[in-house]
């Protein structure tokens, strides 16, 4: 067997959240920084709460303002001219036929 294959075992591993509780459990890492926790936690609070770390929320808010700015576009109806000479159905080659 290889020796020293395992990483260190802390038991007393901080555990420290965003909202400023912090409790110990055991990991290989000393000191783990987390979002959330229990205390905080929309769960286990009931209340609603965004945790946007990388400000993603705020980049599609300001992309939903921009398109609500930019005036929409109108679909273009669709017409047909006379002069047109692009291909021609069944029943306009028939009544050409018979003029």
């Amino acid at each position: 067997m290889k020796a020293n294959t395992h990483p260190t075992y802390f038991d007393d591993a901080k555990i420290i959240c965003s909202c400023g509780n912090s409790f110990t459990a055991g990991a290989t890492v000393a000191e783990i920084h987390v979002e959330l926790c229990n205390k905080c936690h929309p769960f286990y609070t009931g209340q609603q709460k965004f945790v946007d770390t990388a400000s993603r929320i705020d980049k599609f808010r300001k992309k939903l303002e921009v398109a609500k700015s930019k005036p929409q576009k109108s679909k273009k109806e669709v017409t047909r001219d006379d002069s047109d000479n692009g291909p021609q159905t069944l029943r306009e080659m028939l009544q050409a036929l018979r003029k």
